[in-house]
């Protein structure tokens, strides 16, 4: 293991350079930008009025997560996340399929993040301009971690400002109301629903957890990181939510396609729509810069312990970065990018990350009061929370998902088998 004093690592380690406040805009970057954007029409889709339930209820989860994963980072200060908290605390096979989940569900979050550029950026040529986006976002990130991190404070101020902008013309403006015809009831199943599709909203605080590695004193800065940003987070959705509620109503907010826009619009501030446009592709380009940087780390650690190609555990001499996984990672999202459905993408991407979370909140039971345990109730909130949600997504995504968990199952099954088998493919 890394040792928790290093600044600059070895050779084969991550160099410690990321303090308390790089870490937190990291977190906002990976949040703000995939959820305000990418989650809040569909989820008012499924819950109607009741869209605030859903996101208070995605919320309690993200922080039963959240404190979960502070937890075992501060004691697990390496790249990996889950991966490596459930591999310590519960066994390999669940800290591989952690990893798995992690792996697969975020380069599917990455797909829909560079989508989301194209969309709100040409979207007559969405999937070029995404595939473009994955490309140059991941040579910024081949350079080291903290030009990206320096990207993002200015990313996260932008955002920042844009969703201010949001908000002030919602209350100055003319507010919509109910409207006939609204859909004014909900039902239990649309807001776990919706709380499922928000989940991807705030999904990004992982991103702190899997940098372990590149954090200066973790067992410090990581505790205070996630909470720190996750609740600046919760704030800033539930303003814009409420003013996108206000100004279009929940049929209003269901049907758009670009619901931020759509309320400046509707507010009588219709010359602010290309800057909502614009903060809506820098927000979206945040993201995607903080999501690869969470999948190349846990490729990293997974390569590392030959569940993927080992090649792929290599550390760049000079720029201290898991190079070979970060082309590797931007490979894969560039061509899935140019291929896949965004809505598709973000089922896919919930399941398989809430799976993620519900592995980790079982390691967090497992910690002992000397190793930072935090209260019972919070982990069995966390993993109940998370198989609720993760069920209660749309069919498609629930089967897709549960295929895809167990195709990965598989794969290690079949890799453990003793013999010629598993070392021809280790």
């Amino acid at each position: 293991m890394v040792s928790e004093t290093s600044a600059a690592g070895g050779p084969g380690e991550l160099r410690r350079s990321l303090g308390v406040t790089d870490a937190v805009l990291i977190g906002l970057g990976a949040m703000l930008g995939a959820g305000i954007f990418a989650a809040l029409a569909p989820a008012a889709r499924a819950a109607g009025s009741g869209l605030l339930f859903g996101l208070a209820v995605a919320a309690v989860v993200a922080y039963c997560n959240a404190t979960s994963s502070a937890r075992l980072a501060a004691r697990y200060p390496a790249s990996g996340g889950t991966y490596v908290y459930g591999r310590e605390r519960l066994g390999e096979f669940w800290g591989y399929l952690a990893g798995w989940c992690f792996v697969v569900g975020k380069t599917a979050s990455c797909a829909a993040m560079a989508l989301t550029v194209g969309t709100y950026a040409w979207p007559g040529h969405a999937h070029a301009v995404a595939a473009g986006a994955v490309v140059a976002l991941t040579a910024v990130n081949y350079r080291g971690v903290q030009k990206s991190a320096l990207l993002t404070r200015v990313i996260v101020a932008i955002v920042l400002a844009v969703l201010a902008a949001v908000v002030v013309a919602a209350a100055l403006g003319g507010g919509a109301g109910p409207g006939p015809g609204s859909r004014t009831g909900f039902s239990a199943g649309g807001v776990l629903q919706a709380a499922g599709l928000l989940f991807f909203a705030f999904a990004g605080y992982a991103r702190i957890a899997t940098l372990g590695e590149e954090v200066r004193d973790p067992a410090r800065t990581i505790p205070r990181a996630i909470p720190l940003a996750l609740a600046i987070t919760v704030v800033v959705y539930t303003l814009v939510a409420v003013a996108a509620l206000r100004t279009l109503g929940a049929n209003g907010l269901a049907a758009a396609t670009a619901p931020l826009s759509d309320v400046v619009d509707a507010a009588g501030a219709g010359p602010l729509t290309p800057v909502v446009r614009a903060g809506a592709v820098v927000a979206a380009v945040g993201s995607l810069l903080a999501l690869i940087l969470g999948v190349s780390r846990t490729t990293l650690a997974m390569a590392r312990d030959r569940h993927l190609p080992h090649v792929l555990a290599a550390v760049h001499p000079r720029f201290a970065v898991p190079h070979r996984a970060e082309l590797a990672v931007g490979a894969v999202v560039a061509v899935t990018a140019a291929t896949v459905d965004i809505t598709a993408a973000i089922g896919f991407s919930s399941f398989g990350v809430l799976v993620y979370y519900a592995i980790a909140n079982v390691a967090a039971w497992t910690l002992r009061p000397s190793e930072g345990r935090p209260r019972r109730l919070i982990p069995v909130v966390g993993v109940v929370g998370c198989l609720v949600l993760a069920f209660s997504l749309p069919a498609q995504s629930v089967v897709t998902g549960a295929l895809v968990v167990a195709f990965g199952a598989l794969v290690y099954a079949v890799r453990r088998r003793p013999g010629p088998t598993r070392a021809g493919l280790a």
